[in-house]
């Protein structure tokens, strides 16, 4: 399975685009590899539950989504949590005894807190109960701005959630017409303000830039607006418009302008500008902390290789080296479970050459960059002339790793292509 071009998701256990990849059949036990879970007890271990319900479509979003007139034949909301926990015993069941306990669980979609938070908190006791929780678990749930309250929220950290991610994408209401949100541009800030009160250990925005019809100014005011609320992380990604979606349709009949390489770049520098000097640090090109423990440990976990479990249709699982993926509608994945089978539609198993390309790919996103060791010769000497260009920091390469400069973040996908064979 390759890797998507552009940004990386805030998750990478989801299924992005209505296509999933060509793999091996898997054994309707779902049993993996043997070998495979020999050292899984000493390896960190996620889970990742995708929730596929959203309230409405938004016009940018080619996830794996269903609003409730587009489902059909049993699935829903009210039984989601059991089709979860279903899944939940297979893994205990194919993993044995050795794997866990569990350092991260990340809740995304979807729209996670569509579901009632008694049943989000049923699940994360399943988890604990199977697996058990580790001392200290990061345990995130994205939500919407319009889809949680106190009292919701109140449930969910009583449950033992720690993180939540709330979808922010812009503070400008016409920015937010032309991307479909339906939450006022106030409703994040009071969202932020309530999880708080909660007692929630980390409270994270995420923000979209280069929606067309965007100006410099209201991108600042959504800059702005995030910062004004005092968020402990902020995710910000550039508009891709991907093909298949209504964005996608209106950009080809000329209803809207696609976004501009151009503007993009100088709307990720202008954030860098606005967090940085507000004390957030990037950690990864997409995402900034205020400080270390702030930053998303489950998404650390994608990017440096580990090990994770994704839960619900078309969620993806990676243990050492074997990735599969869910079946991606909600009524397949259920009636398999129900007849006692894997929802997994196909698998693959990485070669030693795929997992250091992967890694190259994955670290050097990172600000502490990966190491040159995963370089062949080829790219090693790609990396000296990126850093000539200024895309690679020429002192850490110096020292053994390749991390990206401002420009390289801007260029990410084109320094790891060309640093990897």
């Amino acid at each position: 399975m390759t890797l998507p071009e552009g940004p990386l998701p805030p998750h990478w256990g989801d299924t992005m685009g209505a296509l999933l990849p060509d793999g091996d059949v898997v054994p309707a036990s779902g049993v993996l590899p043997d070998g495979v879970r020999a050292d899984a007890a000493v390896r960190p271990f996620g889970i990742y539950l995708h929730v596929p319900f959203c309230a409405t479509r938004c016009g940018y979003c080619d996830f794996n989504t269903y609003t409730a007139q587009e489902l059909k034949g049993g699935v829903s909301r009210s039984s989601f949590a059991a089709q979860a926990i279903a899944e939940l015993r297979l893994a205990r069941q194919v993993l044995g005894a050795t794997a866990g306990p569990v350092q991260t669980v990340f809740v995304g979609g979807g729209t996670p807190t569509l579901l009632a938070p008694e049943d989000l908190a049923g699940v994360l006791r399943a988890v604990d109960e199977l697996f058990g929780l580790a001392a200290g678990a990061e345990v995130t749930t994205e939500a919407n701005p319009e889809s949680v309250d106190p009292r919701s929220l109140a449930v969910l950290r009583e449950a033992g959630f720690t993180r939540v991610s709330i979808g922010m994408q812009s503070a400008v209401p016409h920015v937010l017409s032309v991307l479909d949100r339906v939450h006022t541009p106030g409703r994040a800030a009071e969202a932020v303000r309530e999880a708080r009160a909660a007692g929630f250990e980390q409270v994270s925005l995420d923000l979209i830039y280069g929606t067309p019809g965007e100006s410099a100014d209201d991108w600042d005011r959504s800059l702005e607006a995030a910062l004004a609320a005092a968020p402990d992380h902020v995710s910000a990604y550039g508009l891709i418009v991907e093909p298949g979606t209504r964005l996608a349709a209106q950009v080809r009949r000329g209803e809207l302008p696609a976004p501009d390489d151009d503007v993009m770049a100088v709307r990720y520098a202008r954030t860098d500008e606005l967090l940085t000097a507000a004390g957030l640090q990037w950690y990864e090109v997409c995402n900034w902390a205020a400080r270390p423990d702030a930053a998303c440990r489950h998404n650390l976990g994608y990017w440096d290789g580990g090990d994770w479990w994704g839960i619900g249709p078309g969620a993806h699982s990676h243990v050492d080296g074997v990735r599969w993926w869910n079946v991606l509608h909600p009524s397949a994945h259920a009636a398999r479970l129900v007849a006692g089978r894997s929802p997994a539609a196909g698998r693959e198993v990485l070669t030693p050459a795929e997992r250091r390309f992967e890694a190259i790919m994955l670290r050097s996103r990172l600000r502490g960059g990966a190491g040159v060791e995963l370089l062949s010769g080829e790219g090693t000497v790609a990396a000296a002339r990126l850093a000539g260009d200024g895309l690679l920091e020429a002192d850490a390469l110096a020292a053994g790793r390749v991390v990206l400069t401002l420009e390289g973040r801007q260029k990410a996908d084109l320094v790891a292509r060309e640093i990897t064979d």
